[in-house]
């Protein structure tokens, strides 16, 4: 705006077909106008206005205003909230996922009123339990007949409709709401993204009636900063961090076990440096970051069984199921402490794992705490040495008996999976980024700085890796992304639509299918629940055979990538470099169906 150009006159100069920027001093707040038609176009207006990059979507016959909000969005260049046609749900849900994972910052998706929301479920389990911030919507199948705009039309508006929609994930979902007038827009879309984001995070579900997206609005005028944020970062108590630390310092075999605490990689360095200070080894149960560096003296790797009677106290920070309690446990006389934004797991129905003393809060901020108060009080700088010795000698074994396997299964046939896993993490470098979802042996590979690796949904809703190696590749398209999943996991994820995605964006991903023919999950269980039964004597396990001579590698060639059928465990290093190169080189996307043995 010019020096003397009245408020009109700077209006009239930006034209009907470009954001209007109007100030209004009142509160230090700044207003911002948009020359919108509908209801829709407002509504992407404001989500680009609140940082949204992508919008995910998997189309229907309630998309109609959206469609034309966008065509009408593109032809005036306003490009956010960029939109990516999806041709799966869960693939659209697990891209928004992977990206969140990536970036921290939670993105849209929208399906199709009902059937849309079904088959998307899945994934919104995996960002349930995840915690994964994200706005997922659905349009609304049209609520009214008449004349309206956007009212029924179509033969399946009616039998379409549901009493309760949100009630169909309302188990999942922090918040749901439906739409219902264009005036609450703005409130409702930074309540969503408050409340999304807040910890413990997760996703939201905001349905949008067809007639409401469609409705006129003679422009649009919101505020440039949320009438809501999240809620700030919280940390533990000063009086259960002097306990926790007067325990810590005195600790004679402190040890510290976690699943999740990577989601926020600023509390890696943390952790290292309180883990340092004490000489405390840590455990993974299981993991879905880099929480911890797998080459650091103190990475103790996953098997906490033969260790947690030893421990005097323990830390279980982020970690849902830190012990398998029909195998082991924790010594009765043993300091218990959860950590975390929910160290209870309150949306769990059932979890029986003692706590002692509870430290909710961000982690980062308690390892700070807690390394601030242990210094003041001191610690056995002699005793933490030894331990750290200890963890490192034990660690050097772990590992020489981690190459040991990988090199008894190199002649292997079918494929040996610790082999297989060994040549990936030869072939790699600095600059890729794993994604595993049953596809590989992760002690082969060692991880040492955050955004390195995602693991697997703690939900066991398969199928989120394709989606999710792709919403990594569109958040860092520097890095060469691999997405190593289990031939089930490939067939639960839409393997096609993933194809079609990675082809149509240009986000070329390495994916492995590890093709060993079975749900092995299902045969293991089953050996564990039943070990002297008829089925494990038989090998004979129903209803969880696949096929290994399916062509997996042909559906990525339907898609204009590189497919390469894996058998002669002597081919495995070169396929790798083939299909690596693929990916780096031509930019294409590339996968290998290795046909393997039934390793977990």
């Amino acid at each position: 705006m010019q020096t003397g150009e009245s408020l009109v006159e700077f209006v009239r100069h930006c034209g009907p077909n470009r954001l209007d920027y109007i100030c209004n001093l009142q509160g230090g707040t700044m207003a911002k106008q948009a020359s919108v038609d509908s209801l829709a176009e407002a509504y992407l207006e404001l989500l680009a206005a609140r940082g949204i990059e992508y919008f995910f979507g998997n189309g229907g016959t309630d998309f109609a205003p959206i469609i034309e909000a966008y065509a009408k969005r593109q032809a005036q260049e306003q490009v956010l909230p960029r939109p990516i046609p999806v041709p799966h749900e869960v693939t659209a849900v697990s891209m928004a996922l992977g990206y969140t994972m990536a970036t921290g910052k939670p993105q849209v998706v929208m399906v199709h009123t009902t059937p849309g929301t079904a088959n998307a479920i899945s994934g919104i389990i995996n960002a349930s339990r995840g915690n994964i911030p994200m706005l997922f919507s659905a349009g609304r199948t049209p609520i009214s007949d008449g004349n309206a705009v956007g009212s029924r039309d179509g033969g399946i508006h009616w039998s379409q409709e549901v009493f309760d929609q949100g009630g169909m994930l309302r188990e999942w979902v922090k918040w749901d709401y439906e739409l219902h007038h264009g005036v609450d827009l703005e409130s409702v879309v930074d309540r969503a993204l408050a409340i999304s984001q807040s910890e413990p995070a997760g996703p939201v579900y905001l349905t949008l009636p067809r007639e409401v997206l469609a409705e006129h609005v003679d422009g649009i005028t919101y505020h440039d900063q949320p009438l809501m944020n999240k809620a700030a970062e919280t940390g533990p108590s000063p009086e259960v961090v002097s306990q926790v630390a007067r325990a810590l310092a005195k600790a004679k075999n402190p040890i510290l076990i976690t699943r999740t605490v990577g989601r926020d990689p600023r509390a890696v360095q943390p952790l290292v440096e309180l883990a340092e200070l004490l000489g405390m080894p840590v455990y993974e149960a299981g993991g879905n970051y880099v929480n911890f560096p797998k080459t650091h003296a103190l990475y103790a790797g996953t098997e906490v069984g033969g260790v947690l009677p030893q421990a005097d106290v323990v830390l279980v920070v982020e970690a849902d199921v830190p012990w398998i309690p029909k195998r082991t446990g924790p010594r009765d006389d043993a300091l218990v402490v959860g950590m975390g934004v929910d160290p209870l797991f309150s949306r769990y129905p059932m979890r029986t794992f003692r706590t002692d003393v509870n430290m909710a809060g961000s982690p980062r901020l308690a390892f700070l705490a807690l390394t601030a108060a242990i210094r003041g009080l001191g610690v056995d700088q002699s005793a933490a040495k030894a331990r750290i010795e200890a963890s490192r000698k034990a660690g050097v074994q772990r590992r020489e008996e981690t190459a040991k396997r990988a090199e008894a299964g190199k002649g292997q046939t079918p494929i040996n999976k610790a082999y297989f896993s060994r040549c990936l993490a030869e072939a790699i470098d600095d600059n890729t980024v794993i994604l595993n979802e049953l596809g590989v042996d992760l002690t082969q590979i060692e991880f040492s700085k955050p955004g390195a690796f995602y693991g697997g949904s703690v939900a066991g809703s398969l199928g989120w890796s394709i989606g999710a190696s792709l919403g990594v590749k569109l958040a860092s398209p520097e890095k060469t992304v691999v997405c190593c999943v289990g031939d089930g996991s490939y067939i639960f994820g839409s393997g096609e639509a993933g194809h079609m995605v990675s082809d149509v964006q240009g986000l070329p991903v390495l994916t492995i299918v590890w093709n060993n023919g079975i749900w092995n999950a299902v045969q293991n269980s089953t050996r564990m629940t039943y070990p002297n039964g008829i089925a494990a004597r038989n090998n004979n396990f129903a209803v969880s055979t696949l096929s290994q001579a399916f062509g997996f590698e042909k559906i990525c060639e339907a898609g204009g990538g590189y497919g390469e059928r894996v058998v002669d465990p002597a081919e495995v290093p070169a396929a790798i470099r083939r299909a690596l190169k693929v990916v780096r080189e031509e930019k294409r996307q590339a996968l290998l169906n290795v046909v393997g043995d039934n390793a977990r």
